[in-house]
C-alpha cells in the first residue's frame, strides 16, 4: 500500500496509508459522519493496527477528511468494508469513490461487502455505482433500531 493516488476530480486530494499516527483525527471524522454510531476508541485503534485490514486515508491541505477500511477474511473468501466516511464539506468531490476505488484495488478477493444505512441514500448511490447489489437486510443493526443493507460486489 505504498502508491499514492489522487482523486479524480481533484487533484489536491492524496489517497494514501492510515496508521496510529492518523488516530485523533480519524476520532474526529467518526464523530462528525456517524453521531449515533461512531466507533468506540478500541475499535478505532484496532483498525489502525491490526492485520489484514486494508487502512486508506484521503488528506487535503495535510489534513485528513476522509477515511475507508476494509477487513480481508481470506479464509470465508470475502472481504468486508468496515467503515467509508468523508467530512461533510468535503462530500460530493469525488473523495468517496476515491478512497473506494483504491481500497478495492487492494482486496486480492473477489467478493466485496459492506453494510449501509437504508436511509444513506448517497452512499447506496454510490456503492451501486461501483458494482454493489443489496444482497440481504441485518435488522436492527444500527443505534436507534435501523436495519443495515447488505451490499456485494463480485469483481
Amino acid at each position: 500500500m505504498n502508491s499514492t493516488l489522487h482523486a479524480k476530480s481533484d487533484t489536491s486530494t492524496v489517497i494514501e496509508p492510515a496508521s496510529l499516527r492518523d488516530l485523533s483525527p480519524l476520532r474526529h471524522i467518526e464523530r462528525v459522519c456517524f453521531p449515533k454510531d461512531a466507533w468506540p476508541l478500541l475499535d478505532l485503534i484496532s483498525v489502525l493496527s491490526f492485520p489484514f485490514v486494508v487502512r486508506l486515508k484521503a488528506v487535503r491541505d495535510k489534513q485528513m477528511v476522509g477515511f475507508i477500511a476494509a477487513d480481508i477474511r481470506k479464509t470465508e473468501g470475502v472481504a468486508w468494508i468496515a467503515t467509508l466516511a468523508v467530512l461533510p464539506e468535503y462530500q460530493g468531490q469525488g473523495i468517496g469513490a476515491a478512497l473506494l476505488e483504491a481500497c478495492e484495488a487492494h482486496i486480492p478477493l473477489k467478493r466485496i461487502r459492506l453494510c449501509v444505512r437504508p436511509t444513506n441514500e448517497g452512499a447506496i448511490r454510490l456503492y451501486e455505482r461501483f458494482g454493489y447489489v443489496n444482497v440481504g437486510e441485518w435488522t436492527k443493526y444500527y443505534q436507534g433500531g435501523e436495519s443495515a443493507l447488505v451490499m456485494e460486489k463480485t469483481k
